[in-house]
């Protein structure tokens, strides 16, 4: 089935200028097709009129690199559970039907072009704590760290975060709990994490606390999370924090 669609685009040449909406008309695009390729279309048909196609993060489009990521009317990713927008396919809108697609909306994340926006914040946080210590040379023996499966199987979903940023982009408050939580957990549920447990967790919050928002636990970020990453984790970030915050008021007093 073809669809006819009204597309309201946020177009924006620079950080520094003003940006708007721009109106597009598409016709016969087969609802088999990926959010992403529609705008291809539409790109060509702009490129073929001699005009600036449309600035739109993308790379792998299969979900995996957390590159893509735009709000479609008003939800980051458009609004299909555990769903990216490269994987988020037209037969989800309605033929004649106006889609507005905006970039994300946070302080954090100032707009580059059109829909593309600066996200290095999250890598800041990363960068801040994101490592565990590890001898090099040749690979341990795969049953030399034992591991309790609860804290695996835990500490994967956790390390399921793309870095998209969906959920900050869906917070009220700009908040980057979610995905410092996840960060932080995938490392410090795991034997390897414990070593930088506790200077990781207060080194990647207070970065976090540089550029983003207070969480308020609205649970917006959970919802448009294209993994479907838990609030849980914040609470486990939570609670690693005020310990480690205990630990260091301590070694401050000898």
């Amino acid at each position: 089935m073809a669809l006819t669609l009204t597309l309201r685009v946020w177009r924006q040449p620079t950080t520094a200028a003003k940006g708007r909406f721009e109106t597009y008309r598409m016709e016969d695009i087969n609802e088999e097709a990926s959010f992403l390729e529609m705008l291809d279309i539409l790109n060509e048909q702009l490129t073929n009129a001699g005009q600036d196609p449309v600035a739109f993060d993308h790379d792998c489009r299969e979900g995996i690199c957390g590159s893509c990521g735009v709000v479609i009317n008003g939800i980051p990713h458009g609004g299909q559970k555990g769903t990216a927008t490269c994987q988020l396919h037209m037969r989800h809108f309605r033929s004649g039907q106006t889609i507005t697609i905006e970039p994300w909306r946070a302080a954090a994340f100032p707009i580059i072009k059109d829909l593309v926006v600066d996200r290095s914040t999250l890598d800041e946080i990363v960068s801040a704590g994101g490592f565990i210590t590890s001898p090099t040379g040749s690979a341990p023996e795969a049953n030399e760290t034992r591991v309790p499966k609860s804290a695996a199987d835990t500490a994967m979903d956790a390390a399921e975060c793309i870095q998209c940023g969906a959920c900050v982009a869906a917070c009220p408050n700009a908040a980057a709990q979610l995905f410092t939580a996840a960060k932080v957990s995938h490392l410090n549920l795991l034997p390897q994490g414990q070593p930088e447990r506790w200077t990781r967790v207060l080194k990647m919050v207070d970065r976090m606390e540089d550029f983003f928002g207070t969480c308020t636990l609205y649970g917006e970020c959970e919802a448009v999370c294209p993994k479907e990453i838990s609030i849980d984790f914040i609470a486990l970030m939570n609670r690693d924090y005020l310990k480690a915050k205990f630990k260091d008021n301590r070694l401050d007093a000898q």
